[in-house]
This record gives C-alpha cells, sequence and structure tokens, in this order.
C-alpha cells in the first residue's frame, strides 16, 4: 500500500490483519508511520492498544478471539498456546472470564516478556502445536497441566482434572505421564488429585468423595462400575459400591439430579435400586466440603446396617 493512501482504505488494514488486530511493524509495512499508528490508540481515535507492537483497528471491548490473535502477534510465530484458553478449545466447557490470561509457550532461548493480559512462560519442553481453529495449541495433556500447576487450591485442581478426563476425554495415565515429565514445581496438588481420579472418580465431588473415604476407616470402595441384579438386568452405576455388604453411595448434585430430565433418572434409578434391594445412601456435594464427619457418619452407620441383613444377589459387571 503506497504510504498516504492507507487512511483512504480502512478495509484493506483491516484485511491485512487477523480480525482487525495487527502489529505495529506490519501497519508500516504497509504504510502507516509508527507515530501516526500510536497516536490513532489516544483516547478519542478510532484504534486501541492491545499489547506492546500490538493495535486493534477500532474501539470498543476486543472479543477473546482477538485477545487471543494479540498475543500470538505479541509473542511471534513459536508461540504455542496452553492453559485453559487451549483446552477451551479442545472442548472444556468453561466459559472465559474478562481477566483470564492467555498463556503462551515459548522456547526458553526467546526473551518476550508477561505484558497485559498475556502469560508468557519460557520452556526446554516445547510441545508439538495442535492446530484447531487455526491456532497452536499444546496437546491437552501437557495444556491441564500447565493450567494446573498455576493453581494453589485443591478443589479448583480436582475440578479441572475431572473434567478434563470427562470433556477432554483424557486418559488419567496420560496426565500422570505428562505429570512426570514435566517440571516439579506446582504439581503437588495435581499429583494428588490424579490419585484420587485414577481410583475411578470422574468428577470433582467424586474426587472429594475419595479423599474424604481415604480418612474414614471404611473399607475402600469401587468407583463408577456397573451393577446387574441376579437375571443380568442393569440396574445403575453407583459413584461408590460396597461388593461386601451389596451397599452403594450416590452423590447427586441439585443441578443434573434434581432438574429435569435428570430428577426423572434420579427416580428411575433409585426404584430400581428398590427392586434389587440396594441399599443406597445419596449426598449432595456440597455436604462432602460443608460436613464431611456427618456424611462419614452416615456412610457407616448405612454400611453396618447393610452388614446385617441378607446381601442381595446383585453383581458387578465383569
Amino acid at each position: 500500500m503506497v504510504r498516504q493512501t492507507w487512511a483512504r482504505d480502512s478495509e484493506a488494514l483491516f484485511a491485512a490483519s487477523r480480525l482487525g488486530v495487527i502489529t505495529v511493524a506490519h501497519l508500516e509495512s504497509l504504510g502507516v508511520p509508527q507515530r501516526t499508528s500510536y497516536r490513532r490508540c489516544l483516547p478519542g481515535q478510532p484504534w486501541q492498544r492491545l499489547l506492546p507492537g500490538v493495535v486493534l483497528l477500532r474501539t470498543g471491548e476486543p472479543t477473546r478471539r482477538q485477545r487471543v490473535e494479540g498475543a500470538l502477534l505479541y509473542c511471534g510465530d513459536e508461540a504455542v498456546i496452553t492453559g485453559l484458553e487451549s483446552c477451551r478449545h479442545q472442548g472444556l466447557r468453561r466459559p472465559a472470564g474478562r481477566n483470564d490470561p492467555v498463556h503462551l509457550l515459548l522456547p526458553a532461548h526467546l526473551k518476550v516478556m508477561s505484558s497485559g493480559y498475556v502469560l508468557v512462560e519460557r520452556t526446554t519442553r516445547m510441545p508439538a502445536a495442535v492446530p484447531i481453529d487455526g491456532l497452536p495449541l499444546a496437546p491437552a495433556p501437557r495444556s491441564v497441566l500447565d493450567e494446573c500447576r498455576r493453581l494453589t487450591e485443591r478443589g479448583a485442581v480436582r475440578a479441572l482434572l475431572a473434567e478434563a478426563v470427562q470433556q477432554l476425554k483424557i486418559d488419567p495415565a496420560e496426565l500422570s505421564a505428562e505429570l512426570e515429565n514435566g517440571s516439579t514445581r506446582g504439581s503437588a496438588l495435581p499429583r494428588a488429585a490424579l490419585r484420587e481420579i485414577t481410583l475411578g472418580a470422574r468428577s470433582a465431588a467424586e474426587a472429594e468423595a475419595v479423599a474424604l473415604l481415604r480418612r474414614s476407616d471404611l473399607p475402600e470402595p469401587v468407583w463408577n462400575f456397573e451393577l446387574r441384579d441376579e437375571r443380568g438386568c442393569y440396574v445403575a452405576t453407583p459413584d461408590a459400591w460396597w461388593d461386601d455388604v451389596a451397599l452403594a453411595w450416590e452423590i447427586d448434585s441439585y443441578e443434573f439430579h434434581f432438574g429435569q430430565p435428570g430428577y426423572a433418572a434420579t427416580l428411575a434409578r433409585n426404584n430400581r435400586y428398590a427392586a434389587a434391594g440396594v441399599a443406597v445412601v445419596q449426598t449432595v456435594p456440597s455436604r462432602i466440603r460443608a460436613e464431611p464427619a456427618a456424611v462419614v457418619a452416615e456412610l457407616v452407620a448405612a454400611y453396618r446396617a447393610a452388614a446385617i441383613r441378607p446381601r442381595p444377589p446383585v453383581r458387578l459387571a465383569s
């Protein structure tokens, strides 16, 4: 573009950008002087600065995708997106918050620093990028654990790992391997949570339940195994199951189990338990955190009651 013609051809500038995001250096190559680019980002002017050397060719709140494109332009062609941003593009159902950083990996020899909403991590273990939605993403196990290493609350780590296993279909063994191969920094909480998930927990609430039972005197149950009656008909897949006394524990959230269609499904499941003669304890997840001693006491009482009755003819599916 010939210098001085850019102002009359804003569509050409936008076409040269990534959804309206462009570097000052690229603008200069199109004939826009640096001082002009920066001046047009001042209050009341038509552009805005996203990051050092990166501008958005319009005012107003940038979209999440524009922020991501700005981060990639700021960090350069070798950058790979990791953390929650990468997980979302790979299927994690978590909305992006206004202040969520865009976490990028860069080779260790580069000197780009974190800035604004961009979190830069230089590493000697650069992953091969997985291209999705036109973005270079770190593989899902790496992305999940890069986020987990930044978290400081056990519950948040449990929740993210459980969601990754459920929603992204990541084998816990892949997460364990990535954890062993990666940095030890921030690995203690993910390591503990993975042990719980490896036992069979499928959700954050179940992971908390695993941890709770390990502090009790109850024997270890099996988790999420299919249960059938004496005729081989399906009964349920209890969250936890004590096979010696035929006791089921269901961790039932209000969100699913007590709203349509979850409520009807829960009633049908409980009816199948009753017909098969199975004792069942139901607990909402919030009580595991708020009343752990009471929850354990209920389970102990139910276990003892189940132990003195004749065991019903139910079995775990092989």
